[in-house]
């Protein structure tokens, strides 16, 4: 799994950063299982969810404060 940078996931639109959510999601889970213990790939896979929930987030406040 490549590291997804900020500029990456602005250039994404709507339904791929919700795929990507998804796919990344179903990884975690998967890397879960087969590691019992956290190691690097689950702490990236977990960044790149923040790092997407939070420009998802951040566009939904620039828009409510628009209006």
């Amino acid at each position: 799994m490549a590291i997804l940078k900020f500029k990456e996931i602005a250039k994404m639109d709507k339904k791929e950063l919700e795929s990507k959510l998804k796919d990344l999601k179903i990884e975690l889970i998967k890397a879960n299982i087969t590691s019992q213990k956290q190691n690097a790939k689950t702490k990236e896979i977990k960044k790149a969810i923040s790092r997407i929930l939070t420009f998802i987030n951040s566009k939904k406040g620039v828009n409510e404060k628009t209006k």
